[in-house]
């Protein structure tokens, strides 16, 4: 195992691993610190930047941070490592693939993308200040589709997140009314359930499956259920657009979830076979947050953010309509207040979109981590900037079944604006044919809408 030194200020540091150099060189947060791993010093942070700037990238190839016969993760980064994307970048250290990133257009980065390691993105990550991540990300597009086309330039798509405690119909319908009704939606509608027992979601899969068909809405649902749950529904006929599965970046993590990648192919098969899209046949839904695998004690002695962009390999194997990393869900153990959920947040956008992935967020916070509204405005902002796929939307910004603040549909509705950003066409289109798109490409008046018929056919 190989080790790596800095000297600053005439004082010299020692790394004794490539994962010891990575946790160091992170930007501080609470969960490298629970961890035990984080940088001593503010000092020793910086030289163990300036000591991972030199290592090559190849490096990352040789010297994996969890070793490859102790985790199926680390085996799947490797075994499809493609060499011949990597080749443009494969004599660089790290800190010249920063200069080479911030160079690159949107070709050179589409092209290089199967050729990176999440290693070898979340180690550039670390060198880089969040306007760097934010100029980085914006260049690159990744496209998906299903009924609705999700990444387009200048498009923001949405999920509408109508959770209710109970999974009372009614309580559904209304935040489903609600979101509609403000533009929310286009990148797929998905309801995390109370229950995951099959007759629970699937009564929910029905009733979204209804509101679609009967309105002829472009978009998809999901009810965010165990994957096991989703193959069963399927093979039992019910109206099953995405398969979801929360994911981690290592093997005892995802087990810690209830997963195995053979699980997860086994889904992904059963999914397309379906052929329910329209427009794409992209089926995978998947949902990250740095923290899991140290909450799961599942992380190896690496930090919080390396194994979070592992957790994008795994979704990559899956070519997912959407991504989402759940930044500030966990709590302030992992990510302390708003500085560092915004950080996370810029990080967990960059690494995936760098390595392909339809990149989303649901910016959010527990009501006992140091954070507001003002924090989550922000976060939109710079992610909205950085070019991200689509956003989650709760009704008021408040999740009433899971008791965390996220942001509006209101919230994008502002992001549209001020942007100048779209929905995806689809769904813009179908917004306009409703007579809800304004010429301005706003929203126009709503009362007395036919859609709002939906509140009432479904609280009957």
């Amino acid at each position: 195992m190989s080790t790596y030194t800095a000297t600053l200020g005439g004082e010299r540091h020692r790394f004794d691993s490539l994962a010891r150099l990575l946790a160091a060189a992170s930007p501080e947060r609470s969960g490298d610190r629970l961890a035990g791993l984080a940088a001593a010093s503010a000092r020793q942070r910086v030289a163990a930047r300036w000591a991972l700037a030199e290592v090559p990238l190849a490096t990352f190839l040789t010297e994996p941070v969890i070793p490859y016969e102790d985790d199926d993760v680390t085996r799947l980064i490797l075994d499809t490592h493609d060499a011949a994307a990597f080749a443009p970048v494969a004599g660089l250290t790290v800190g010249e693939f920063r200069e080479w990133l911030l160079a690159a257009d949107t070709g050179a980065l589409a092209a290089v993308a199967p050729g990176l390691t999440p290693e070898m993105t979340a180690a550039v990550s670390k060198l880089m200040g969040n306007a760097d991540l934010v100029a980085v990300a914006r260049k690159v597009r990744v496209v998906t589709a299903f009924r609705s086309t999700i990444g387009l330039p200048g498009r923001l798509a949405t999920r509408l997140q109508p959770n209710h405690p109970t999974d009372d119909p009614a309580g559904v319908a209304a935040a489903l009314l609600d979101g509609l009704l403000l533009g929310s939606g286009d990148a797929v509608i998905g309801i995390n359930p109370a229950t995951d027992s099959p007759k629970a979601v699937r009564d929910l899969l029905e009733l979204l499956d209804g509101v679609i068909g009967r309105y002829s809405i472009p978009t998809q649902s999901c009810v965010l259920c165990h994957v096991t749950t989703s193959v069963d529904l399927m093979e039992r006929g019910a109206p099953v657009d995405l398969v979801f599965q929360s994911i981690a970046g290592t093997q005892a993590a995802n087990a810690s979830f209830g997963v195995t990648l053979g699980l997860l192919d086994e889904a992904y098969e059963a999914a397309r076979g379906l052929r329910r899209g329209t427009v794409g046949d992209h089926v995978m839904y998947f949902e990250t947050g740095q923290g899991s695998a140290l909450s799961a004690d599942a992380h190896h002695g690496v930090d919080q953010q390396t194994v979070e962009a592992r957790a994008y390999a795994v979704a990559r194997r899956y070519r997912p309509l959407l991504v989402n990393t759940v930044v500030g869900f966990i709590g302030p153990e992992y990510l302390y207040d708003g500085r560092q959920i915004l950080r996370a947040a810029l990080e967990d956008h960059f690494c995936g979109k760098l390595l392909g992935l339809p990149m989303g967020l649901d910016i959010c916070y527990t009501n006992h981590a140091d954070a507001d509204d003002d924090d989550i405005a922000t976060m939109l902002t710079m992610l909205a900037v950085a070019g991200a796929s689509f956003v989650i939307c709760t009704p008021g910004g408040d999740d009433i079944m899971l008791n965390y603040q996220s942001a509006s549909y209101h919230d994008a509705l502002y992001l549209r604006e001020v942007l100048g950003l779209r929905p995806a066409p689809e769904f813009e289109a179908w917004l306009e044919s409703i007579g809800l798109l304004a010429e301005d490409g706003g929203l126009r008046e709503v009362s007395g809408h036919p859609l709002t018929a939906i509140g009432r056919e479904l609280a009957a």
